[in-house]
């Protein structure tokens, strides 16, 4: 399974189109390009191109289409592109476009608020596409930032391209006027060049440059891993919030469970204990999404409630 495919739930009749691959088991499936949720491999069938055209309407089996054309190439400019393109009229697929005669090797990810996030990585073909992610148009003004690095090769070229990186962030007032003819594709699409002229590598100044004394080398940096239990309460967090929102406060509470997180899978921790808190439920909502999404986690569940009551979460780690 891909992300794109189109599949079905074993579990009843939904459909939808696979966004992102969670994990080795997990795959996220947006459902009639509506909403979406984490589902396990075994819970979904893919749909094959041929069951779409056997379960056509009546009105489509009897009706003779008219013969099309096949569509001419799109003769744009040579490059590398991301394309987002419409799988219906909700949902768009971030696309990476391949539009030149070097094999591609790129990565993705987002980026929020400074966090990034890893997507994919793959080496793209000449004249070859990737799609990296799904995106929801009514989301628009929560959409990350896309950055994406990549390096041109090509077996027997006498010339060593730079590597680049390209973020592309998306504001309303220049993303509709980026509609165009995604080359390759040929279908319509947001349009952005992620290259320009590549740029050859000077190696005499490479050479140069490792001739240099090396610089002096920084301290090793030493993994601090977290507490086994994390109270995320507030008042445990700062002391006077007095003057902060609700918003700043869960901003805080969730940046400090992320990188407890972040620092636990570092450092193999088999498990950790988030303590949250009742309350209205929304810190507890907005950890289990995110450790919902997050690779590496077996499960998650309600910690010992003797102990913690039904305000923590306690948080298994491969």
């Amino acid at each position: 399974m891909n992300v794109g495919d189109r599949v079905r739930l074993m579990s009843g009749k939904e459909e939808g189109i696979i966004t992102r691959i969670l994990d080795n088991n997990i795959v996220e499936v947006a459902i009639d390009n509506d909403f979406t949720i984490p589902v396990s491999r075994r819970e979904v069938v893919l749909i094959a191109a041929e069951e779409a055209k056997a379960f056509r309407g009546q009105e489509q089996e009897t009706a003779k289409p008219a013969r099309k054309e096949p569509p001419a190439p799109v003769l744009a400019e040579k490059g590398i592109y991301l394309a987002m393109v419409h799988q219906s009229e909700e949902l768009l697929a971030a696309t990476i476009v391949n539009n030149t005669d070097y094999d591609v090797l790129f990565t993705s990810g987002e980026e929020r608020e400074t966090r990034y996030r890893g997507l994919q990585n793959d080496k793209l073909a000449p004249k070859a596409t990737r799609v990296v992610a799904h995106y929801h148009m009514k989301d628009f003004e929560k959409w990350p930032s896309l950055i994406v690095q990549f390096l041109q090769h090509r077996n027997g070229s006498p010339t060593l391209f730079e590597p680049v990186t390209k973020k592309v962030q998306f504001r309303a007032n220049s993303f509709y006027k980026s509609k165009k003819t995604a080359p390759v594709l040929n279908k319509e699409a947001y349009l952005f060049q992620l290259d320009t002229k590549p740029t050859a590598v000077d190696t005499d100044k490479i050479k140069e440059q490792m001739a240099e004394p090396s610089a002096a080398k920084p301290d090793n940096y030493k993994l601090e891993a977290p507490e086994h239990e994390i109270d995320l309460h507030i008042d445990k967090l700062v002391k006077d919030f007095s003057g902060m929102s609700n918003s700043a406060m869960l901003k805080l509470q969730l940046d400090t469970f992320q990188d407890a997180l972040d620092r636990a899978m570092a450092a193999n921790m088999h498990e950790i204990v988030f303590i949250h808190g009742t309350g209205n439920g929304v810190l507890r909502k907005e950890i289990q999404k995110i450790l919902s999404r997050t690779p590496g986690i077996r499960f998650f569940e309600d910690a010992r409630k003797e102990k913690f009551g039904y305000g923590a979460t306690l948080v298994r780690l491969r």
